[in-house]
This record gives C-alpha cells, structure tokens and sequence, in this order.
C-alpha cells in the first residue's frame, strides 16, 4: 500500500516550496532518501527533528505527513481484510484477472484505430534566465497492432531551472492521453497501460537527471506532453481530439518566510479548448490537474489575503465552430506587512491553438499592481509582496475547434 500527498510547504528557498528560480531539487524542498519513517509503528526521532526543522509550518506539515501514515495503515488493513475473507490464491488471481481485463478493454479499442506514425511539437516558456527561452517538447506516436509507442526524440535536454519532468511525470501524461482517446470506462490500473511504451532519453526534459529541481516539471511541463500527443493523434483521430486548453495550471503560491508561517497554495483554472461536438468549458481546470478552487471565505479566514476580484472574462476563449471556454481573473491583496509569492504559469507567450480551423485562445497575464501602478509579470517569477500589493492572474482561454462561422 502506498500513497502521494502534496504537501503546502517542505522547505526550500521559498515558501510554499516552488521557487520559480530553483536550480536543483534540495532548493525545492528537503530531500529524504528512503528511509523508514516507522520503525516498529514508533516514529523515528532523527526522522522527524530532521523533517520539522526544514519546513516553515512544522505542527501542519506533520498533520499532513501523519494523515499519509494513517492512509497507509487503512489501506494495508483493509487488503488483510480482503485476503482473510478470500483467501491469499484467490486473491492473487482476482488481482490478475483485473489487471489483464483493463488491458483487453484498452488494446481492443486500439486494434481499432487507424494505423501509422504521427508527430508533433510544442513549446515550453522559459524563466527569463533559462536557456532555450522556449523548450521543446517533441513526440512521435505510433499505433500499431493493438498497441501505442510514444517516441520523445528530438526533445530538448534538461535545463538549469525546474521546468525538468522525472520519467514518471511524463509516463502519468502519456497514461492520460492514452484513457481520454481509447477506453476511459476501463478500471484504471497497471493492466490498463500495458498497451503503451514510452521511450524518452536520459537527461532531456521529459526524463531528467536527478539532482535536477522539478517543481514545475509536474505541473507545467505535464501539460505540454498532453498537449503535444493530442496534437500528434489530431490527424488520425480528428472526431476525438479538442483543441489546446489553457495548459497551464497557473500555480500561485504566497507565504511568509517567519516560522512558524502560511503557507498559500493554488492553481487556477482557465478555459478548456473546444471538442469536436462542443465548445469548451469556462473556467475549469483540465488534463494534468486535479484541484478544485478554495472557496473565497475559507481562504480569507485561514489566511492574510483578500481576493478583490474572482470572475470569467469573456471572449478570452478562442472563436471557431465550437467556441474555447474562457479563462479567469482572480486578484488577490496581500494584508500582512510582507509575504514571498511565487507564480509558475505558461501560456503567456504562445496562445492555445485551435483545431481544425479554430481560433487560438487568449494568452495569459501575471501582473502586480502597487502603489496604484500596474507592472506585468513573467510567467515564472519569485518576489516579495508588501501590504496592501494586489496579485492578478489571467488565465488562458481554451482554443476553438473548427471554422468560425461566417458572420450574416
């Protein structure tokens, strides 16, 4: 049994853990190695010392690390409960069974697809430091028989910030994609992708070399692969494929650096791109994201914050047959004397595209209005905010699918 938390705040050069700036793993936070957490259901001390001297809020980061245990134990007693009630051959067998029906289901519906190798890139927006200023994410997808191979030649090797994705980042994307287009009914497990190979070298920036920093690799660099194999499966599956949505998850996160600190975590949903039988939706979050927004009163009673401004902006979605859904515009006011933000987002330079003749959606823009004055952000950018400085994130709106009509 095994679980993933993500938790607020485990350290680092800023608070909330993804500098936008950090340039090796131990900037984003302390990096354990495996290691018992639990030593005869007793927590190790050196462990624990070592775990609450590196985060800025340790009494809520250990709830969370102990909410990760209990998850564990429950699991574990639960699947005992299961193989005493089963016994432990049946119980392997139905394990099996399970794991081998979630892959017939997937490899028939790939049986019949159209064969052939297809390919595609698309681009990630650098930090300004950063170079190349724009990364490649390159793909060949290849359906044959009653399987998929995804091919990422020709994508570009790692680089010095945190836009580097760990292999398993970029396997969970290709997994993504490979249920949105075949079976996503399918029980999803282990079986359920046994149909699709990956292949990605070392070192590029879909299968980075630890120690690189990654933070932004799982929540940016996730939705550019999406983004490029639906690209590359358009052509053959052109009655499935939408347009590009926002692909940004437009993480925000503010904190003080004091501990025992806040620590604020959010991303910010945008507008989905059209489907062939549908115009995107407004303001959700899509592909590689999964939160929901925190609602206005709980975020302004746990925190120092005040949001002056939560609301779609309409047209910002890109035109076509089916029009892209809208993006969003959230402003947030800093109330304490000072705080860190960092905002990793994409989408500010190179707009959604559109398919089949639709309409890329509107960009994105991070600004920071102080003292009256609007300045516009990077896309990736750690700083420090002052009482009373306003954060506003405009999210990206999805892009169109099909020809806009011809007006009259």
């Amino acid at each position: 049994v095994a679980n993933r938390a993500h938790h607020a705040d485990i350290g680092g050069i800023a608070p909330g853990s993804m500098p936008s700036d950090a340039t090796c793993l131990e900037e984003e936070g302390i990096v354990f190695p495996p290691e018992k957490f639990l030593d005869r259901g007793r927590e190790r001390r050196a462990v624990l010392d070592r775990f609450r001297r590196r985060t800025r809020n340790p009494k809520e980061r250990l709830g969370d690390l102990r909410a990760q245990v209990a998850a564990n134990e429950l699991g574990a007693r639960r699947v005992r409960e299961l193989v005493e009630r089963t016994g432990a051959t049946r119980h392997r067998a139905d394990a099996a069974e399970i794991l081998d029906y979630s892959e017939r289901r997937v490899r028939a519906v790939i049986a019949r697809l159209p064969r052939g190798t297809w390919e595609a890139e698309d681009f990630l927006e650098a930090p300004g430091d950063v170079r190349p200023s724009r990364i490649r994410i390159a793909a060949k997808v290849t359906i044959g028989g009653s399987g998929l191979t995804v091919d990422f030649e020709g994508t570009d090797r790692q680089v010095r910030g945190n836009l580097n994705a760990p292999f398993p980042v970029t396997l969970s994307s290709a997994y993504y994609v490979l249920r949105c287009l075949t079976d996503p009914e399918a029980p999803p497990n282990a079986g359920a992708y046994r149909p699709l190979r990956v292949l990605a070298s070392e070192g590029t920036v879909v299968r980075a070399r630890s120690p690189a920093a990654v933070a932004a690799g799982n929540v940016e660099t996730s939705q550019r692969i999406v983004d490029v194999l639906f690209r590359a499966l358009a052509v053959p599956l052109a009655d499935r494929v939408p347009a590009q949505s926002q692909g940004t998850m437009n993480n925000v996160t503010i904190g003080s650096d004091r501990r025992p600190g806040f620590s604020y975590y959010e991303t910010i949903a945008g507008g989905e791109g059209a489907l062939p039988y549908r115009a995107g939706m407004d303001g959700v979050h899509t592909h590689m994201t999964n939160t929901r927004n925190t609602p206005v009163e709980a975020l302004e009673l746990a925190y120092p914050l005040r949001v002056e401004e939560y609301r779609l902006m309409p047209g910002s979605g890109g035109g076509g047959r089916f029009r892209g859904g809208d993006g969003i515009r959230r402003a947030v006011r800093l109330l304490a004397s000072s705080a860190v933000v960092s905002v990793i987002s994409d989408r500010r330079a190179i707009p959604p595209k559109g398919e089949r003749g639709g309409e890329a959606g509107r960009r994105g823009r991070n600004r920071l209005v102080r003292g009256g004055r609007s300045v516009v952000l990077p896309a990736k950018v750690t700083l420090r905010l002052r009482r009373g400085d306003l954060l506003v994130i405009e999210t990206p709106g999805g892009g169109g699918w099909g020809t806009p009509p011809v007006p009259g």
